[in-house]
């Protein structure tokens, strides 16, 4: 096979290959990973997501080259989401649910780790926010407080995306044709993905209104489902913006996350 250009949408490390007959495919490759891990969690995720229906792709090849982990993947139909409408949110809402009870009797199948009391890998880490400013030190406290009160990893026996956003939804003529990024999935609690969602499309990466349903939709999940859930999401996404963007993206995120703080 033959590289036939980047994947679009600043997908770091996905490139598009073309075969002999001349079918595309995508290549990713995830650095400091293994393939037993992955085949353990996210492959296995996403194949029992596959046999059930679900449009996620099928994963063609599996090698380990050095530290990463390189795949080639089914292309599926359609481009990514840029701006999510009513149509296409109660169509994602729909996938959601179909990833409830998936897992059942996959119990090597990691459950996803929420890092509310200490840093992730690389990510959801602690001190930039204490450092950053008064808001999201008070933000991290909160975190912290309720990560003390909360399991450090999902319960549930549903799948989990992890990174559940319109940029991951693949459409073609307003209908959604695929699923793909499931190199993060695990174990868990599959609303939490909606929570990924809110903050997917925080900032006008939807119609109006969608928000507005989206946030009634997470206002009915339980207490011990919801602030973990949202507490992981703030964290991890202003710890990003704090050591990758501008000022102004950190206070971005922290008006969305602190909407929740209580």
């Amino acid at each position: 096979m033959t590289l036939d250009g980047p994947c679009p949408g600043g997908q770091v490390g996905a490139a598009y290959v073309r075969r002999a007959d001349g079918r595309r495919s995508v290549l990713k490759w995830r650095p400091r990973a293994r393939v037993a891990d992955m085949e353990a969690g996210p492959l296995t995720v996403s194949r029992v997501l596959r046999r059930a229906g679900c449009p996620v792709p099928d994963t063609e090849l599996v090698a380990q080259v050095g530290d990463a982990v390189v795949t080639v993947q089914e292309l599926l139909p359609g481009t990514a989401i840029d701006r999510l409408d009513h149509r296409g949110l109660v169509q994602a809402l729909e996938i959601n649910r179909s990833q409830a009870g998936r897992l059942a009797g996959y119990s090597g199948v990691p459950a996803a780790r929420l890092f509310l009391r200490q840093d992730g890998p690389g990510y959801c880490l602690h001190e930039p926010l204490r450092r950053h400013n008064r808001r999201s030190a008070a933000l991290e406290r909160w975190v912290a407080t309720v990560g003390a009160g909360h399991p450090d990893r999902l319960a549930g026996d549903d799948a989990v995306h992890m990174d559940f956003h319109p940029g991951n939804l693949l459409a073609t003529g307003g209908s959604i044709t695929g699923v793909i990024d499931w190199d993060g999935a695990a174990r868990g609690d599959h609303r939490f993905d909606l929570v990924t969602l809110r903050f997917g499309i925080h900032g006008g990466g939807a119609d109006p209104g969608v928000a507005r349903h989206l946030d009634a939709v997470l206002d009915t999940l339980p207490e011990d489902v919801l602030r973990p859930a949202w507490a992981h999401m703030s964290l991890r996404m202003v710890d990003w913006a704090v050591r990758h963007f501008t000022p102004s993206e950190v206070e971005h995120w922290l008006d969305l996350a602190e909407r929740r703080v209580s």
